[in-house]
């Protein structure tokens, strides 16, 4: 059928490779499956972030078409981009400043309805 629902998290205090780790686990899997797999994941700030974007694309899902079968759902996309980053700067020998990158991402969620066989 396509994609029937998307969310966004936007400016998530977490770097964009860390978030892209966990976020291949799931791309492809069932939404339920998902869940499990980000509840048991050791990287559990990416894992907790992505958990409330995928919490958000299925119940985007459920009121966009509320006869949906939530079963059938799966995360027919997903993807991290980068976010604008908060440039610091930190102290260094000899008078000297060392520019700090706090990193932030932006992570999305797509979800499909699987046909029945």
């Amino acid at each position: 059928m396509g994609n029937i629902a998307v969310a966004r998290g936007k400016y998530l205090k977490i770097g964009p490779r860390k978030s892209r780790l966990v976020v291949d686990l799931i791309r492809g899997k069932d939404a339920g499956e998902a869940l499990t797999i980000l509840r048991f994941s050791k990287k559990q700030k990416a894992a907790g972030l992505i958990t409330g974007v995928l919490d958000s694309v299925i119940a985007n899902a459920q009121v966009k078409f509320p006869n949906v079968d939530v079963d059938r759902l799966y995360v027919s996309e997903a993807y991290v981009d980068k976010a604008p980053y908060l440039k610091r700067f930190r102290a260094a020998p000899r008078g000297r400043g060392v520019r700090i990158l706090k990193r932030y991402c932006h992570i999305t969620i797509h979800l499909g309805e699987r046909e029945e066989k």
